[in-house]
């Protein structure tokens, strides 16, 4: 007898890694009852860029927009918290959310005139609008103009009402967000969605012979990313209390930062941003304090990597052991033939 032929998805190292990923979920849940405030304060930032990287290899390894202004929605997110907790009076926890709905619906009218561009002129296009909404929030000055403002105390202690438990919430805060950008991108790569966009980046001509919508489908990606990088910055600005237009709009800290860490740990692989986040906080431990030379070792290090691994780490380790941590690709198992 021969068994079905079976498309199989999961593998030995993605079941291993999902039990392992689940194990280190209850630590970092517990993580506030044995860390101090600086490792919480560490472990946010980590989740932070986490999620950045996660968001914008999804928009860039798999949906192929490649943007170097996501800093705009991290910016707008940040500046959206403020208002909504010093305007209307919103809890912080629950601005964190609505600053991602506001972001989202900001950047339906952005993709409307950057869509229209394509390649290098999209990229250059991203990075265009990033800095118009910097100058005209720059301009607001009940948002403090370009010497930016702090949350007033009422509100910082609306949080919570200990410095300790502040710390706890937002740290729980940061790790629930990072969770849920994980599961989404996993179930959107995984859905009929993840189909499209992997034939839309191979081909995008050849994706829409066969019936893809490649504008709707960039346009979700998009507006979803936007949307997650809103509540990200949120978050930033949420841990910091303070915000500026240079620090909410950083090009450095929100785009060059986070394009390194995809590209070392693998752009187009889910598992690209988690390791290239840990490469990344080991890298600036490391070299921080090395001043100037801080960022030419970061650059040295990216070219040698691409050089050499050029389709990451997380694309070395798959081509060389088969070590698939998210099972989003489709294999084909073959039937055992049984004897009678």
């Amino acid at each position: 007898m021969i068994d079905a032929v079976r498309i199989q998805r999961g593998t030995r190292f993605s079941r291993l890694f999902a039990a392992f990923f689940l194990l280190l979920l209850l630590f970092l849940v517990a993580a506030p009852y044995y860390l101090g405030r600086s490792e919480l304060y560490l472990l946010v930032e980590i989740f932070s860029y986490l999620a950045l990287a996660s968001l914008w290899n999804l928009l860039a390894g798999y949906a192929g927009l490649v943007s170097v202004g996501q800093q705009a929605y991290v910016g707008l997110g940040s500046y959206a918290l403020f208002a909504f907790t010093i305007f209307l009076s919103m809890p912080p926890i629950f601005a964190v959310l609505a600053s991602g709905i506001l972001t989202a619906l900001l950047s339906a009218p952005a993709a409307q005139v950057i869509f229209r561009q394509k390649g290098a002129y999209f990229a250059i296009g991203t990075w265009v609008i990033a800095e118009v909404f910097r100058l005209a929030i720059a301009q607001v000055n009940a948002l403090g103009a370009g010497s930016g403002t702090s949350l007033p105390t009422s509100i910082v202690q609306g949080i919570a009402p200990t410095r300790a438990a502040r710390d706890h919430l937002i740290y729980w805060t940061g790790l629930g967000l990072i969770v849920a950008v994980l599961a989404v991108t996993y179930f959107i790569l995984r859905s009929r969605w993840g189909l499209a966009l992997t034939a839309i980046r191979d081909s995008e001509p050849a994706a829409e012979t066969l019936g893809v919508n490649s504008h709707r489908t960039k346009f979700c990606i998009y507006f979803i990313t936007a949307g997650a990088t809103g509540s990200v910055g949120a978050l930033i600005s949420l841990q910091k209390l303070r915000i500026t237009p240079e620090d909410a709009f950083s090009v450095i800290d929100w785009s060059a930062f986070v394009t390194f860490i995809v590209v070392i740990g693998g752009i187009g692989r889910m598992e690209g941003p988690l390791i290239g986040t840990v490469v990344f906080f080991l890298l600036r431990g490391f070299f921080a304090d090395l001043g100037p030379w801080y960022l030419i070792l970061l650059g040295a290090f990216a070219i040698i990597m691409t050089l050499t691994m050029p389709k990451g780490i997380a694309g070395f380790l798959a081509d060389r052991f088969e070590l698939d941590l998210f099972p989003l690709r489709r294999g084909i198992r073959y039937p055992k033939i049984k004897s009678k």
